[in-house]
C-alpha cells in the first residue's frame, strides 16, 4: 500500500496571522473604549458608509420590493429546507432526569440562549445562504433575540437580497455594519442590542480573528480559517464532475484548499487537465482566487485502497468530503473527520452551500477531526439539575468527605459533615482517611 501525491501544495497558507491579530486587537480596543461613535467611525472609513446603522422597517420594505419574485422563491425554498433540517436536529434534544441511586434523581434541561449575533459576510460575494443558515437555525433553537450585521456597501447598505434574508428568516434587528466594528457591536450590545451571548457565521481574517479573542467573554461557533473540500473518487467516478467540484469550491479564495484522493490513476490526470480549462472560463475574480488556491494550495493524491483513501480523509479532517465512488453506504460508516459529507454525483457541496439543509457553516483547518458544524445545539445548553433525600445524603456525604480530604479539601469535607451530623445525629460516621503511600 502506498500514497503517491501526483500534486502537492506548494505553498503553506499565509504567515501573517500575527500582523491581522495586532490590528484586530488595536481595533478592538478602540471600539471598546469608544462604543458606538468609534464603530461608526469604522463604517465610514472602512465601507464608505454613513448612512442608518439599525436597518429600519422601510428600508426592508425597500429592499424585499427590489429582489426578484423568482430569487425570493429560492430563498424560501433554502430557507424551509434548512429550517426542516434544523428542526429535525432540534428533535434529538430532549430533556431527561434518572434515579442515579436510590433517592438520587439527576437530569438536564435544553435551554436556548438569550441571545445570538450573526455575521454575514459581504464584501466579495453576496452571501445570501450564510443569513439563511445562522438566522434561521438560531430561530429554530428558540433564541430569544437574534441580531444580524453584515458590511453596507457604500451609498447603497446590505444588498436586499442578504436584507431579505435575514428579515424573512427571523433576525430581530439588523445592522448596516461589518467586519471588527461588525463582530464588537454585536458582542458590546451597541445600538440598543442586548450583549451577544454567541457569535457565529463565517467571514473573512479580521471576523475570524476578532471572535478567536472575543472568545470567552462570548461564545462563538468555532475557529475559521480559509474553506476547504476534498473529493473521494474512484474508477467510477465522472472526471468533469470531479473537476468541476473542485474548481466550484477553490473559487471562495486564493488560499482555500482542494484536495482530490483517488484509487485511479487515469481519473487523477483527467481531473489534472480539466482543472485548468474550467478555471479559464471562470469570470475573472472568481477564476484568479480558483487558479491560485489551485496552483498553490491543491493536491491530487493517489492510493491503492478504499481503506487508505479513508485514512487520507481522517487524516486531512475537511470541512466538506464529497465521495463519488462505489458503495456509498461503507463509505458513512467508515469516515469519521470532516464537517458535512456528500455521498454520490447526484448532489455537490455547493448544494450543502446554499439550499439543501444541512449547515453550511463547518470546521476547517482540520478542526472537523473535534467538532462539527453549526447547528441547534451550537444554540443551546446543556445543563444538569440533581436533588436527594436525606437518605440518599447520607452515602453521597461520607463519600464526598473523604474524598475530599484525601485532596486535602477540608472546607468541601466539613460541607458534607455537617449535613451527616444534622440528617443522622443518632449515628457515628467514621470519615477519617487513611495515609496512601
Amino acid at each position: 500500500m502506498a500514497v503517491t501525491y501526483l500534486k502537492q501544495a506548494v505553498r503553506q497558507p499565509d504567515s501573517g496571522q500575527q500582523d491581522v491579530r495586532g490590528h484586530v486587537e488595536a481595533m478592538l480596543a478602540v471600539l471598546a473604549k469608544g462604543g458606538e461613535g468609534a464603530a461608526r467611525d469604522y463604517n465610514r472609513t472602512l465601507d464608505g458608509w454613513e448612512g442608518e446603522v439599525v436597518v429600519s422597517p422601510e428600508a426592508l420594505a425597500r429592499a424585499e420590493a427590489l429582489v426578484p419574485e423568482r430569487l425570493k422563491a429560492d430563498i424560501r425554498f433554502a430557507r424551509d429546507n434548512i429550517r426542516r433540517f434544523a428542526e429535525a436536529q432540534k428533535a434529538t434534544i430532549t430533556d431527561c432526569e434518572v434515579e442515579i441511586i436510590p433517592g438520587l434523581v439527576a437530569g438536564q434541561r435544553q435551554i436556548p440562549i438569550r441571545a445570538a449575533g450573526c455575521y454575514v459576510p459581504g464584501g466579495r460575494y453576496s452571501h445570501i445562504a450564510s443569513a439563511i443558515m445562522t438566522v434561521t437555525t438560531a430561530r429554530v433553537a428558540g433564541v430569544g433575540h437574534i441580531a444580524a450585521c453584515s458590511p453596507p456597501r457604500a451609498g447603497v447598505g446590505i444588498p436586499p437580497a442578504i436584507l431579505f434574508a435575514m428579515n424573512l428568516c427571523g433576525a430581530d434587528v439588523i445592522l448596516n455594519m461589518g467586519g471588527v466594528q461588525g463582530v464588537a457591536a454585536l458582542a458590546q450590545g451597541m445600538f440598543g442590542l442586548p450583549r451577544a451571548d454567541i457569535l457565529v457565521g463565517p467571514g473573512n481574517q479580521f471576523v475570524a480573528e476578532a471572535k478567536r479573542i472575543l472568545f470567552g467573554q462570548v461564545g462563538i461557533d468555532m475557529f475559521a480559517g480559509p474553506t476547504d473540500s476534498m473529493v473521494i473518487a474512484d474508477a467510477t467516478a465522472d472526471a468533469d464532475l470531479v473537476a468541476s467540484d473542485l474548481v466550484g469550491q477553490a473559487e471562495h479564495g486564493y488560499n482555500s484548499p482542494v484536495w482530490l484522493v483517488t484509487s485511479d490513476a487515469a481519473l487523477a490526470k483527467a481531473v489534472m487537465a480539466r482543472v485548468p480549462v474550467l478555471i479559464g472560463a471562470l469570470p475573472a475574480v472568481n477564476g484568479d482566487n480558483a487558479r491560485l488556491a489551485w496552483r498553490d494550495h491543491a493536491e491530487v493524491i493517489l492510493c491503492d485502497t478504499p481503506e487508505e483513501m479513508a485514512g487520507v480523509a481522517d487524516a486531512y479532517a475537511p470541512e466538506h468530503l464529497h465521495v463519488q465512488a462505489a458503495d456509498l453506504d461503507w463509505w458513512l460508516a467508515r469516515l469519521q473527520s470532516y464537517g458535512s459529507l456528500f455521498l454520490g454525483e447526484e448532489t455537490t457541496v455547493a448544494f450543502g452551500d446554499k439550499s439543501s439543509g444541512p449547515n453550511h457553516v463547518l470546521p476547517t483547518s482540520g478542526a472537523a477531526r473535534y467538532t462539527g458544524g453549526l447547528s441547534v445545539h451550537k444554540f443551546m445548553k446543556t445543563v444538569t439539575w440533581q436533588r436527594a433525600t436525606r437518605a440518599a445524603a447520607g452515602p453521597l456525604a461520607e463519600a464526598t468527605a473523604r474524598i475530599s480530604r484525601m485532596e486535602g479539601m477540608e472546607g468541601h469535607a466539613r460541607s458534607a459533615d455537617i449535613r451527616l451530623a444534622k440528617f443522622f445525629p443518632d449515628r457515628v460516621f467514621d470519615l477519617s482517611v487513611p495515609e496512601v503511600p
